[in-house]
């Protein structure tokens, strides 16, 4: 029996076990969202942007591992879902995109809202395509979620005219996928694994450099397992923390920018750096001449491109990490690793990670405290200097996780990934750290904590300026402050009040001038299990993040 395009898609979402949508309505999408409305077995989640609807989907995302599914009209309505789109892409987030398009005979004729959206999307997402043909509708559907899902996952874009919604076709929709040239791998090459081993074995300064790809994979329990094996200590990036839990002996830190002293000498001098769903990107490597450089380096990751793309490595292995790992712990045995675990500890004494001025309100302090107040929790950040003191000081373990925007480092991103994050795990706290240029960014999805029940705790660090950038201009550019100043003068009033504007939605703001304050209101909020709260840190300007490398130079010249 024939069903219309409409109703396949709906059974396709089920099939895949969707339980969620994020949608923005629009004329081109409305039958979409009319047979979804009329299903009713799917939830369906109405944001207040469609930029931050694609964060949100992306809190969803990282939070269940599961791909997350968005659905926005055709022209502005997907062309606002690029940044989105380009984030998920660039930390491998696995969504599926459904955009409205006119329909077939109307696409090229600059017909009202038409835009070509899959060539606006071409380089910022793993796969896009056009329905073309109903009866390619449930083939189409199906590779989108697998592509989204396997590999290296990413975001997929489907756009999906409008005539095709209502047209009559197969109901049918596939178990199977076999897409030509597209075979994800799904083995590891037992003998450069063999090889990457023997290397480590055998070192005397070994390394572990854990990347992003191990919370993806959520290879987190087999990493931790390998290491407690092997005796090997352990270094992040930013997106890789919490690959083992931060306060066991093995684990150091972060390296890179704005990665601990200790950290970065240790890759300057280890003799071996096996690394694992790492890119090598600059962040991490600054001078390329400069890192690692007395270092044997394996590369363990699961797209084939990124090896040796920016560090050319000595044994490259293409796997998922736990597959890779699962092998690795067959093997493992410890390596004599005290005296080099000694010598770091040594340089992490003389050059400690902590503010330099660890005096009032700091956001340490901050950090700290939601590290006690919170043993499990999901806590997102947006991009900036709170982001980089949520990489220095949270505790991250089992219970409790970072999301935060690695790649494209994307102002904006840490609420609305906090509302996707609680309306997936509704009875795990959520936390977002922000700062009050960001925030601005996509404070409007107040509305849909509010309204979609997804109460998260905000911690809002005001320091009146685009900080990151003020730090730059304090340290390289003779203190002259253009355009990061987020007020008139430095008289003038804050605009806007974040308490009164936090009492418009209804949720309780909270105002935090002093140290003594800082416990007292997070334990409040944590309490708050009903609604939002919004704790507003006022911090001082001044306050930079430390370490730093300036972009370029070797990450061993730290500005301590």
């Amino acid at each position: 029996m024939d069903i219309t395009g409409r109703k396949l898609f709906v059974k396709a979402l089920k099939s895949e076990g969707v339980d969620t949508v994020f949608a923005y309505p629009g004329g081109v999408v409305t039958d979409l969202l009319d047979e979804l409305g009329k299903d009713g077995t799917i939830r369906i989640v109405l944001p207040r942007h469609e930029q931050a609807l694609i964060h949100e989907a992306e809190g969803y995302a990282r939070a269940t591992g599961k791909t997350a599914v968005c659905i926005v009209t055709s022209g502005p309505g997907a062309t606002n879902t690029v940044t989105g789109l380009t984030d998920a892409f660039l930390d491998s987030i696995p969504l599926v995109c459904f955009t409205g398009q006119v329909s077939l005979p109307l696409i090229g004729n600059d017909a009202f809202q038409e835009v070509d959206t899959i060539g606006v999307t071409r380089n910022i997402t793993k796969y896009g395509t056009t329905i073309r043909n109903r009866e390619s509708l449930g083939r189409v559907i199906r590779e989108a979620f697998y592509i989204a899902s396997t590999g290296k996952p990413g975001p997929v874009i489907i756009d999906f005219p409008k005539d095709m919604q209502v047209a009559n076709g197969d109901a049918d929709y596939p178990s199977k996928v076999d897409i030509r040239g597209y075979k994800p791998n799904e083995g590891v090459h037992v003998g450069q694994l063999k090889k990457a081993w023997k290397m480590l074995k055998n070192a005397k300064k070994p390394i572990i450099l854990a990347g992003g790809g191990i919370n993806i994979a959520r290879a987190n329990e087999k990493l931790f397992a390998f290491v407690k094996k092997t005796n090997v200590p352990v270094i992040t990036t930013v997106m890789g923390k919490g690959s083992i839990p931060t306060d066991h002996e093995l684990y150091l830190g972060n390296a890179g920018m704005h990665g601990s002293y200790a950290c970065n000498l240790a890759i300057k001098e280890c003799d071996v750096l096996f690394s694992l769903g790492t890119r090598f990107n600059d962040r991490i490597t600054g001078d390329l001449e400069e890192f690692a450089p007395n270092a044997s380096i394996v590369h363990i990751d699961i797209d084939s491109a990124s090896i040796s793309r920016n560090v050319v490595v000595d044994i490259p292995v293409v796997a998922d990490a736990n597959v890779a790992l699962d092998k690795l712990n067959e093997w493992a045995a410890g390596i004599d690793t005290k005296e080099w675990i000694d010598t770091i500890r040594q340089w992490d004494e003389k050059y400690p990670m902590k503010m330099p001025h660890d005096v009032g309100l700091t956001p340490q302090v901050i950090m700290k405290t939601i590290n006690e107040v919170f043993p499990e929790a999901f806590i997102t950040t947006d991009v900036g200097q709170h982001q980089m003191w949520a990489s220095q000081f949270l505790e991250l373990n089992e219970k409790k996780h970072m999301i935060t925007s690695g790649g494209l480092g994307t102002m904006g991103f840490g609420f609305p990934a906090a509302v996707g994050a609680k309306i997936a795990l509704p009875d795990t706290p959520v936390i977002c750290v922000t700062g009050d240029g960001s925030f601005q960014m996509n404070m409007q999805e107040m509305a849909t904590s509010v309204i979609e029940g997804a109460p998260v705790v905000i911690c809002l660090l005001n320091n009146e300026n685009l900080g990151m950038v003020r730090q730059m201009q304090n340290l390289f550019y003779g203190k002259r402050y253009v355009a990061t100043s987020l007020k008139k003068d430095p008289e003038a009033e804050y605009v806007p009040d974040f308490m009164k504007w936090a009492d418009s939605y209804g949720i309780e703001g909270i105002r935090v001038t002093t140290r003594e304050e800082v416990l007292p209101a997070i334990q409040k909020a944590a309490a708050n299990k009903d609604t939002t709260t919004l704790i507003e840190f006022i911090i001082d300007p001044d306050e930079i993040v430390l370490p730093m490398v300036k972009g370029g130079d070797s990450t061993s010249d730290m500005i301590l």
